[in-house]
């Protein structure tokens, strides 16, 4: 499948992009990028240098997703996102001089595959999104959230757990969870660790 890119994208020609994705309207892509196959830049979207992008990936209308993010496989990123990449901001220098790239660390956001970031909501790094995670609209991420959690609020907490298909997993008790769209079961280990029950183990 071809590769899409409008005309008034601007992509670096450093950037690698996948067969089948396409870079819409107004998007950046910078030096350096690597975007794998069959993904969608949407809009008005920034994607920063030599940010790592996987395989089948939505970015919305108007991320920002600044290096060095990683992104995995299946990773959504909801409108108006933001994946931050400077703990301790400032314009200038103590002195009052503008600041430039050697006089600050550049520390990224790390997305596990199938994980999603809601609309306007805003990681704040460095910290890492787990495999399967659902990060809900307006969250501010200040810490790790594990693999198959659903995390909510400023700053963001585990509220629930969820599977592959995206919707809150139902409590069966004895610390065991199920899908109610697939049927997969899971088994919570700690209060920040749920497994997946593979068919046939318990």
């Amino acid at each position: 499948m071809a590769t899409t890119i409008a005309a008034t994208a601007d992509v670096d020609p450093s950037a690698t992009i996948g067969d089948g994705s396409k870079i819409w309207h107004l998007a950046q892509v910078r030096d350096g990028v690597v975007i794998g196959e069959n993904c969608i830049v949407s809009r008005g979207a920034y994607i920063g240098s030599g940010v790592t992008i996987g395989n089948n990936c939505k970015i919305q209308n108007f991320a920002l997703v600044y290096e060095p993010a990683v992104l995995g496989n299946g990773v959504f990123i909801g409108p108006a996102v933001v994946l931050t990449n400077d703990q301790y901001p400032r314009a200038v220098n103590p002195d009052m001089t503008l600041k430039n790239g050697s006089d600050w660390e550049a520390v990224g956001v790390s997305i596990g595959d199938g994980a999603s970031i809601g609309a306007q909501s805003v990681c704040i790094a460095p910290l890492k999104i787990g495999t399967w995670a659902l990060v809900a609209a307006g969250s501010v991420v200040t810490k790790d959230v594990p693999d198959f959690a659903l995390v909510a609020g400023n700053p963001a907490k585990r509220i629930r757990w969820v599977g592959r298909a995206g919707v809150p997993l139902e409590d069966i008790g004895d610390n065991k969870f199920r899908c109610p769209v697939s049927g997969d079961m899971f088994h919570q280990i700690s209060s920040n660790q749920l497994n997946h029950i593979e068919e046939g183990n318990s």
